[in-house]
């Protein structure tokens, strides 16, 4: 690139924070550094013409865990462990609706939903078996019983006739949530460039070297946040995960309202401007799944339109209007990485699928390590 000497000057130079991604993590942890250090100049570097990956990609789900999810959880963690990454989820939703309000989000508490496939009789059994168990464990968190079974009475089909119901749960609008906090950063003086990706850095006494498509440049400090791309700077224990999603056309009189999860939530859907936006199935082909390329295939597309028919409008007429994917970091646990890498480098990433809840609060303690 041909740079000018006013734009070397004006974006490239004298660089104290540089941040790798303008998802949620990467705009919240410079919202946090420019607070602390008002007078420090923070670039961020985004891949994308829009904040890539799963920041304006995901579902808008507002959720920290369904019964089967937590139950799965406690195979692999400890109650205690299980409890914290509930209590962290929670914390991280609490502080993106107080940085943001919550008309600017457009946050709905319209409750959360676990669908039971009528074949799966082992999995519903094992919830009503569970759920007393999962709510005494949660009490102290949450002062009250979080699940509970409800009557199935939005017309779903080839499901138990009861579905779990938890009243916590809420919904947003994720393109005003980015809108929001891109604005909000933005006002504050940070600098956004797009279409600039991060090929390598390398790290002296007093700076980190980055090289992108573009340019070069040198920084203080090095915070890296792009969560499914995270391999693609060396940073292990983290793989991508593409998530596929659907959107129908405008249903007249739509009743369902809510998120819902379905098969351990692999499967989700809400309703949102009067249609549903249904996702998942990435474990219908795990191994393809596994990949940083955006994309959809026949196997998984097929799959959701399928429940679109038979389970959750098979009495309604719909179209399919959209289909897209976005890229998440998942590793063998849950639990984030936020860690120092070096003297001047530091990651906030592997945020498990669940970055609206918790990616607030992953870009604060990013900025704390910083």
């Amino acid at each position: 690139m041909n740079l000018s000497y006013w734009e070397i000057k004006t974006w490239l130079t004298d660089i104290d924070f540089t941040i790798v991604g303008s998802g949620i993590v990467g705009l919240n942890c410079a919202l946090q550094l420019k607070q602390r250090f008002p007078k420090s100049k923070i670039l961020i570097l985004e891949k994308g013409i829009l904040p890539q990956g799963a920041s304006t990609k995901n579902a808008g789900f507002a959720c920290f865990g369904s019964l089967s999810e937590i139950i799965d959880d406690l195979k692999k963690h400890s109650e205690k462990e299980v409890v914290e990454l509930i209590k962290k989820r929670i914390k991280g939703l609490n502080m993106l609706r107080e940085t943001l309000g919550d008309k600017a989000i457009d946050y709905q508490n319209l409750g959360g939903y676990e669908l039971f496939l009528e074949s799966d009789k082992a999995l519903y059994d094992l919830c009503r078996n569970k759920q007393e168990e999962i709510n005494r464990l949660l009490h102290p968190v949450f002062k009250s019983d979080v699940f509970t079974f409800k009557e199935n009475n939005f017309g779903f089909k080839n499901i138990k006739p009861h579905y779990s119901f938890n009243p916590f749960e809420g919904q947003i609008n994720t393109g005003k949530m980015m809108e929001a906090l891109l604005c909000k950063v933005q006002s504050l003086g940070v600098k956004i460039l797009n279409n600039i990706t991060v090929q390598s850095f390398s790290e002296d006494s007093n700076t980190v070297n980055v090289k992108t498509n573009h340019f070069e440049i040198n920084t203080k400090q090095l915070l890296i946040a792009t969560n499914g791309f995270a391999q693609q700077l060396d940073i292990p224990k983290v793989k991508p995960a593409r998530a596929q999603v659907l959107i129908t056309k405008p249903i007249n009189d739509l009743k369902i309202k809510g998120t819902f999860h379905l098969d351990e939530g692999y499967y989700y859907f809400r309703n949102i401007d009067n249609r549903i936006l249904l996702g998942g199935g990435r474990h219908l082909d795990f191994k393809t799944e596994e990949t940083v390329e955006f994309g959809q295939t026949e196997i998984i597309q097929n799959k959701l339109e399928e429940l679109l028919k038979t389970t959750i409008l098979p009495q309604t007429n719909f179209e399919i209007e959209h289909q897209w994917s976005g890229i998440m970091g998942v590793g063998k646990q849950k639990k984030t990485i936020v860690k120092q890498m070096s003297n001047h480098v530091f990651c906030g990433v592997r945020l498990g699928g669940m970055g609206i809840a918790i990616g607030s609060l992953v870009g604060r303690e990013l900025a704390d390590l910083a």
